[in-house]
């Protein structure tokens, strides 16, 4: 009689399975010939996003022209997209050049753990971020009132909440489950690549995770949504075309940010269950944990004059 291991449980239950202990990512297996150019390309963008995010917070910190509602989100996201980067990319790196290791199911737990706390924290930042713009555009009298240091605290404190009980109930009802394989199709421990190695049927396990997808991303989605409706309807009233541009320059950052993030996240949790391929898949989770931590600082710092004006007050001062 074989054995199954039932993670969180302080027994092991005899049943007809194997005994799993650890995971081995299959990670880029297909794109073997080409899995060197992928770490080189991959280890740039994680330096770049690295760099790029760092250099934001301490510009922010530093600069007291930045000292605003918008700039303190704005830091608060580069800091959990960092965090989020450094969960699963350097994992992802080694397996490129062959230096993957087993990882246990403990530590499979703990990656999704801190993948699904920061991905969803940075979902609600994001709408924190559309409710300041919304402030800012159709309430700006009453700006640095509605928007004071308290209801941005909240406001962050509320995010990270949310991914932290979302977080334990993702990984507590995903890890309760028997697992008889232990390849993951994927290259770090996401939520369904997990679930496909169950012994057992995951129908109860999906419609969970839907559900709460449905909740971290199209309610998020929705808030932003209606934020943006008011905007544009306040924009439209102003009467100067130079007062329109400039209220449209305000919000393009960050909406361009929010487009690319909920859009590959809906794409990869709110499609049904096994719409795409291994590859398809992979391409999808590399576009939200690789090229969408990129983007915040690089839009930000390209598309931004006061976050582009405090680096150059910066180096200046660096040089003088």
């Amino acid at each position: 009689m074989l054995l199954c291991f039932r993670f969180g449980n302080q027994s092991m239950k005899r049943e007809n399975f194997t005994l799993i202990t650890d995971f081995v990512f299959q990670g880029f297996s297909s794109f073997h010939e080409q899995q060197i150019t992928l770490f080189g390309v991959f280890l740039a963008l994680y330096i770049l996003t690295l760099a790029g995010n760092i250099i934001i917070v301490t510009i922010i910190r530093i600069d007291h022209h930045l000292q605003t509602p918008m700039y303190f989100f704005l830091s608060m996201l580069s800091i959990s997209e960092t965090v989020y980067t450094l969960v699963v990319l350097p994992r992802m790196l080694s397996s490129l050049v062959g230096m993957s290791q087993p990882i246990s199911l403990a530590g499979c737990a703990m990656q999704m753990f801190f993948f699904v706390i920061f991905g969803i924290t940075n979902c609600f930042l994001l709408t924190a971020m559309g409710y300041d713009r919304y402030v800012a555009i159709c309430n700006p009298l009453r700006y640095m009132v509605i928007m004071n240091k308290r209801v941005c605290t909240q406001l962050v404190v509320g995010a990270c909440s949310i991914g932290l009980i979302v977080a334990i109930t993702q990984v507590t009802s995903v890890f309760r489950l028997p697992f008889c394989a232990r390849k993951v199709p994927h290259f770090f421990c996401d939520i369904r690549p997990v679930m496909k190695l169950s012994c057992i049927d995951t129908t109860v396990n999906e419609i969970l995770t839907l559900i709460i997808s449905v909740l971290v991303l199209v309610v998020p989605m929705g808030l932003v949504f209606i934020s943006y409706v008011l905007i544009i309807s306040t924009i439209l009233k102003i009467a100067s075309a130079e007062g329109r541009k400039k209220a449209f320059a305000t919000c393009a950052s960050h909406l361009t940010v929010v487009i690319v993030h909920y859009g590959c996240a809906s794409i990869a949790y709110l499609k049904p269950k096994s719409e795409n391929t291994r590859d398809q898949d992979q391409l999808i989770s590399v576009t939200y944990t690789v090229i969408t931590p990129l983007l915040n600082p690089v839009v930000y710092t390209l598309r931004n004059k006061e976050v582009k004006d405090a680096l150059f007050r910066a180096v200046g001062q660096n040089f003088s």
